[in-house]
């Protein structure tokens, strides 16, 4: 017979199971409008400001270089941009896998001009191994390295990683990157195996990523010479590498894919705030979920109707439709969220950013979830590289150096990932990387203003955002 309570004559099991009913019922409220509302103040009190530092510096930069220049929001300069931003934006997107490890990679972007310029050779001599190709020594020891990549992998248990340099391998072995697709394909899979490396150093070895990947940066620019043999490779004449930087979508695909991502995030939202009301669980409730719908709809349809309006400048050959590079980025960003809001992968790479000691104490393989941040990392510095090239419209001998490394990091940083780990999002690459395109946008339509004006106002920005890191994270250590 359990004991009762002397004031209410309730059992004490039964006062107990009502105590944990009280401390559980946090799990079954409604979120309202007002109660998102409330919560995103609160977050911006304890210090968590989210992406609205680097939308509102955004806004304020518009506004300025709209007053610099009248053709600064005119469709044409608008439609310039995704082509200009999109290889940062890309390569933002990789870093932010290491970034939310706590950890930095400073060789992705000239892995990925390294990677990139061999899918051009590739592509251009028609045989890597032949007269044209790469030099004897140089193939074999990509041939081999994949090799080693393939066996680091399947060791480190990143096994996906081990398939995707294992296609990579087939194709260069068959000599099928003569086709253009399948060396981009080709490219994306050596920069993984470039990932794998760098994730055995830092992870496995212990170096600090700081270094390994500073002494990379330098490596990998001088491959990147060797491929070429110092002579850059056009590609230009490639419709589909063209296309890649400088392509539309027609009218029609324009709006498949605006109602496809809409849609489809609207359908989501709501199979999820339903299935929670069903099983009873916290949930947001339907007026928040459809205003947010809404708005994404709003956006989505007023952006699709300026971009299937003709922004060409010549009469004879209209530009209309969603630029591809933009296409591109919004693509990586959705599959980025998903891989790092929706899968147990992703909530361990935040636990191991949070506290990697507290995460490996939890069971969680601290190993094998910064390897395949640093592959994720380079593959994505890869298609960047590829990006850049189109953006270029050639395979550079520096493809990948100078600032490119430095404005990605930037463009994730000013988004609003955090340099100290566990916190950040795929979409903060995409917005730092509007911010990082429009200051050389800006200022390229004064030719009056110098353009050194762009490192100084790229270097300003970054510091603020930094800045801003700081403080909310010591607001919230105090909170």
């Amino acid at each position: 017979m359990s004991d009762q309570t002397p004031e209410t004559g309730v059992s004490t099991e039964t006062a107990t199971t009502h105590e944990r009913a009280g401390a559980f019922s946090l799990d079954v409220e409604e979120r309202s409008i007002s109660d998102a509302f409330n919560g995103w103040i609160g977050k911006l009190r304890t210090g968590d400001p989210g992406a609205l530092p680097s939308v509102l510096g955004l806004i304020i930069l518009a506004i300025i270089f709209s007053q610099v220049s009248s053709r600064f929001l005119t469709r044409y300069n608008i439609g310039n941009i995704p082509a200009q931003g999109a290889y940062i934006a890309i390569i933002g997107l990789g870093l932010v896998f290491v970034l939310l490890l706590g950890e930095i990679d400073l060789s992705a972007g000239t892995a990925g001009g390294a990677s990139a310029a061999i899918a051009a050779l590739a592509v251009f001599s028609g045989n890597l191994h032949g007269r044209t190709g790469l030099p004897g020594f140089l193939y074999w020891c990509l041939v081999i390295g994949l090799l080693i990549g393939i066996a680091m992998a399947v060791w480190l248990k990143a096994y996906s990683a081990a398939v995707v340099i294992a296609i990579g391998w087939i194709l260069v072995v068959t000599n099928l990157t003569q086709h253009l697709f399948l060396a981009l394909v080709a490219a994306v899979c050596i920069g993984s195996a470039i990932g794998v490396l760098n994730g055995y150093l830092v992870a496995k070895v212990g170096i600090p990523s700081f270094v390994v990947t500073l002494a990379l940066f330098l490596a990998w620019q001088g491959v990147t010479q060797f491929v070429l043999s110092g002579q850059p490779i056009n590609t230009s004449n490639y419709s589909l590498w063209y296309n890649l930087a400088y392509g539309n979508l027609s009218v029609f695909w324009s709006w498949v894919f605006t109602i496809v991502v809409v849609g489809g995030y609207i359908a989501y939202t709501i199979l999820v705030s339903l299935n929670a009301k069903r099983r009873d669980l916290a949930r947001d409730s339907m007026s928040l979920v459809l205003l947010r719908g809404g708005v994404l709809a709003l956006v989505g349809i007023v952006l699709t109707v300026l971009a299937t309006q003709n922004r060409g400048v010549i009469a004879s050959a209209p530009r209309r439709g969603i630029p591809t590079p933009a296409v591109i980025a919004i693509v990586l960003m959705i599959l980025c969220t998903i891989a790092l809001s929706k899968t147990t992968w992703g909530r361990h790479l935040y636990a191991t950013g949070g506290n990697a000691e507290a995460a490996r104490r939890a069971g969680i393989d601290v190993v094998h979830i910064k390897v395949t941040a640093f592959v994720l990392c380079s593959a994505f510095g890869a298609m960047g590289g590829v990006m850049l090239a189109a953006s270029q419209s050639s395979a550079s001998l520096d493809l990948g150096a100078g600032n490119v490394l430095l404005f990605s990091v930037a463009a994730a940083v000013i988004g609003g990932t955090s340099l100290f780990g566990g916190r950040g999002k795929p979409r903060d690459a995409i917005i730092g990387a509007l911010v990082i395109a429009i200051i050389p946008n800006g200022l390229g339509l004064r030719p009056s203003i110098n353009p050194q004006w762009q490192s100084v106002i790229t270097g300003v920005v970054l510091l603020l955002a930094a800045a801003v890191d700081a403080v909310s994270r010591r607001r919230a250590a105090r909170s």
